[in-house]
């Protein structure tokens, strides 16, 4: 899931809690109100409590309101990684009659974007990972790309 859907998630929980906290907070000052009646007044010790544990709720869902904003307004690293590498992106001349269609259809992928993740192969060519991986591997043992690991998946350059 995309940083940015996460932190609208987060942010619609945290609005969420901030509605309970002040459902709670008032029921529970009808409830004082109703209890903390004669020699007290309004300097029962039960309102103190009441406004340290709203204050502290409050804090805890404005960290998680920041929490949600922060998700959204960051770019996920995946994406800075992929810009980098097509910085470095360098054209050269390259015989290709020796390889199949679906060989050279993969490197002309991976030549017009500069770096693209295998799993964007395996989507805009319908192959099977299996098949992805050996092509790959073949323009790999070629010296004409190279994989580089990236968390759980592989960006596909072009060698340099």
């Amino acid at each position: 899931m995309e940083n940015k859907n996460v932190g609208f998630i987060v942010l619609g929980i945290s609005f969420l809690i901030v509605v309970i906290i002040l459902l709670f907070n008032s029921a529970l000052k009808d409830i004082i109100e109703s209890s903390c009646t004669g020699e007290h007044g309004l300097s029962c010790p039960m309102y103190a409590a009441l406004t340290k544990q709203t204050y502290l709720s409050i804090a805890i869902a404005g960290i998680l309101v920041i929490f949600g904003l922060v998700m959204i307004f960051t770019k996920p690293e995946r994406e800075i990684v992929v810009k980098r590498v097509k910085e470095r992106k360098v054209s050269k001349k390259i015989d290709l009659s020796e390889f199949r269609p679906e060989e050279k259809k993969v490197f002309k992928l991976v030549e017009e974007s500069g770096a693209i993740f295998q799993a964007e192969i395996i989507e805009k060519t319908g192959f099977g990972k299996a098949k992805v991986s050996r092509i790959i591997d073949k323009l790999e043992g070629s010296g004409l790309v190279e994989r580089k690991r990236r968390g759980m998946t592989n960006v596909v350059v072009i060698k340099e």
